[in-house]
């Protein structure tokens, strides 16, 4: 899908809890290896799901405010139903 349209409102955050996930990713398998208590890895790994989940929220805010709405205001059918079906792939992957 192309990303042409307006400059993504959530951009920056979504980038900044990336680095921070992978930041933390790195501390836990440091963690792991060094045989650290596994509740204060839990807690670290707990701390990655949440900045994941707030970067899937941001993701989704901006497709929908973007992509989704132009291609609900188009007249082309199909594209229409792709972006609906992409929209339910993504949301029944994230609640497997």
């Amino acid at each position: 899908m192309s990303h042409d349209h307006t400059i993504h409102a959530n951009r920056a955050n979504t980038v900044i809890n990336f680095k921070k996930a992978q930041s933390l990713t790195a501390r836990m398998l440091k963690m792991v290896e060094d045989d650290v208590y596994c509740v204060d890895i839990m807690q670290q790994n707990l701390a990655v799901i949440g900045l994941l989940k707030s970067a899937h929220q941001m993701l989704m805010e901006d497709h929908l405010h973007a992509c989704f709405e132009s291609a609900m205001q188009s007249d082309d059918d199909a594209k229409k139903a792709a972006m609906v079906e992409e929209i339910l792939k993504v949301t029944k992957l994230l609640n497997k």
